[in-house]
């Protein structure tokens, strides 16, 4: 779920330089290499194309793009298409996704905000989420209309927030339908009994699903927790919480654990392009989790999982992630310790920080090889300790805005959300089987279970006004004056998005050497393409 200069000796790491090279570590981590050479990672395919957005609701009126939803709800039908990148897209309280404003180009006056061209900063490659099982299960309710609009809403160029990437589980999640892992026979370590048959239930149909909309997704994989045989300690069969084992011959194992789910998803058609070795290495939890010491991370990744993927020959990049935990003693240390072993740096080809992460990423706390592409691999899920229903309300767009707009400013090359797709409900594994706290989580789409009822969050559309129109490859450009984020694409054309807090107003952009000007609505945002 990204965005953020200095070195020192340890090359501590800055990201505000971090993607401005044009190196193949600038890339997204995908395509082929074998783990212990430079990366020839690229960004993934899909041009952004012609939107065809479905209105708000009906307070703002109808559209080109489509007729008005209901009053308080997200209109998903995408509307017949239009050609070519709009000028301006806008969305406020109860009228998301209104396209085809009137864009004015002025010669007096003030802008408000000014995008300045000459200062491109790292290299975006786009914005992703996460296929968990609950998605499946919830997406499954649905009709097969509205499940086929789901998945353009979210990957769709044309009709949706074209992601760009997308994150699998290995083994089970918090999101999982309930608690598993790819071998459960103890003391399996050539892995005679691995098996991906539980991802053909859920996770597998999502993701082909999701290929069939926009076939250049770039996968990328991580853990929660291994094989419960591999963990000291643990609760719940020993799939929550417990410590990784730190004995050659268990680690060597693991490294073949993650090696066999890379191939045998590459004979179901799916490349994985990038695994993060742990989510949450310094978080212990009511659900499937596992704990890493520093040396127990630095030798895995240096002495077995680095080797075993090249011995194995697999294109497969290793990405130092995902973290999440930002107290010194902890991630930070862990980090640190993996890059300063030589033999263990040798094989990382990126980093993964989660919306907890980001002092430590702008304080410098984080050392790591500055060419390196830096993704923010999970979006802030909500309040904890928020009972269900989640409020995928305004308010929670809003924050979701701060979040994406503080990480991009602050250097990263990739952004992904946690749940793309809950019920209404947003309750994980460790809220319904352990009672140890209740946290209904946030999701982009929303089904109803009682209706069957699809529902685009304001978050969804947030997410959609920053991710459409910015292309892979595109450089994040600065900006003075309001609440704003610009890209220069590939093609020339540059988007900014402006959050307006205040009532709505006219508002002036000078951007490309031209003042551009149009209504925005109060407390909403406005995505504007000049080309």
């Amino acid at each position: 779920m990204d965005r953020q200069c200095a070195v020192s000796l340890a090359l501590t790491f800055c990201v505000a330089a971090c993607g401005t090279a044009a190196s193949p570590g600038g890339g997204t981590g995908g395509g082929a290499q074998s783990a212990g050479g430079n990366s020839t990672a690229g960004v993934p395919a899909g041009e952004g194309g012609s939107l065809t957005g479905g209105s708000g609701n009906g307070s703002a009126g109808k559209t080109s793009a489509g007729a008005p939803g209901a009053a308080g709800e997200a209109n998903t039908d995408p509307g017949p298409p239009l050609t070519g990148k709009p000028d301006l897209v806008t969305s406020g309280p109860n009228a998301y996704w209104q396209v085809g404003g009137t864009v004015t180009e002025v010669t007096s006056g003030d802008a408000n905000v000014t995008v300045d061209s000459t200062r491109p900063a790292q290299t975006f490659t786009g914005f992703g989420g996460a296929i968990n099982e609950r998605g499946w299960k919830y997406l499954s309710n649905l009709s097969e209309s509205d499940r086929a609009k789901a998945l353009k809403l979210l990957f769709s160029a044309n009709d949706g927030a074209k992601f760009a990437y997308a994150r699998i589980p290995i083994g089970a999640n918090d999101y999982a339908i309930d608690r598993y892992t790819l071998d459960e026979t103890p003391g399996d370590t050539q892995m005679a009994k691995f098996s991906i048959d539980r991802d053909r239930m859920y996770l597998i149909p999502y993701i082909k699903a999701a290929l069939a909309v926009n076939p250049d997704i770039s996968f990328w994989a991580s853990p929660w927790t291994p094989p419960t045989w591999m963990k000291d300690g643990g609760v719940n069969g020993q799939f929550d919480k417990g410590t990784m084992k730190e004995d050659d011959t268990t680690l060597a194992a693991y490294a073949l654990y993650l090696a066999r789910f890379v191939e045998e998803y590459a004979k179901e058609g799916i490349n994985i392009r990038v695994l993060h070795p742990q989510n949450e290495p310094g978080y212990s939890q009511f659900y499937p989790s596992c704990g890493w010491s520093q040396q127990a991370m630095t030798k895995f990744i240096g002495s077995f999982l680095g080797p075993t993927f090249a011995s194995r020959k697999l294109g497969t990049d290793i990405f130092m992630g995902t973290m999440s935990n930002a107290n010194d003693a902890s991630d930070p240390a862990l980090l640190n310790a993996v890059m300063s072993d030589a033999t263990a740096k040798g094989f990382i080809r990126g980093a993964g920080f989660q919306w907890g992460m980001i002092d430590a990423l702008n304080g410098g706390k984080l050392q790591v090889d500055k060419r390196l592409p830096i993704w923010q691999t999970e979006h802030v899920c909500g309040k904890v300790g928020q009972a269900a229903p989640a409020p995928n309300d305004h308010d929670y767009g809003k924050d979701s805005w701060g979040h994406i707009r503080d990480w991009i400013k602050a250097g990263v090359n990739a952004y992904s959300a946690w749940n793309m797709v809950l019920d209404t409900g947003g309750l994980s594994i460790e809220s319904k089987t352990t009672g140890d706290r209740e946290w209904a989580q946030n999701a982009l789409l929303t089904v109803d279970a009682a209706t069957g009822k699809l529902n685009a969050t304001p978050a969804y559309y947030v997410f959609r006004h920053v991710s459409q129109y910015v292309d892979a490859g595109a450089s994040v450009l600065a900006t003075t004056g309001g609440d704003a984020l610009a890209f220069k694409n590939p093609d020339g054309s540059i988007t900014t998005i402006i959050f307006n807090s205040e009532a709505a107003k006219t508002l002036t952009v000078a951007v490309g050497g031209r003042k551009l000007q149009f209504q925005i609505p109060g407390d909403g945002w406005a995505t504007l393409i000049a080309k």
